[in-house]
């Protein structure tokens, strides 16, 4: 897979996805279920790619293409 996702976007995807589990495992919400979504934002952040992305021919990453 290519680099697709940017710096910045890494960031936001690594702290929206702490969020999302954060919710997920210390709320008492019957929509807490939804929390566990984030581990798809942590995954992206972490290998630096996004599939949707590669979708829909956007790219956030500095590097050549």
């Amino acid at each position: 897979m290519q680099k697709n996702v940017g710096g910045l976007d890494r960031i936001v995807r690594f702290v929206a996805g702490l969020g999302l589990l954060g919710f997920a495992v210390f709320s008492d919400s019957p929509a807490r279920a939804w929390g566990y979504l984030g581990v798809v934002p942590l995954l992206t952040a972490a290998i630096g790619s996004c599939p949707l992305y590669s979708l829909l021919g956007l790219n956030t990453c500095p590097a050549k293409r």
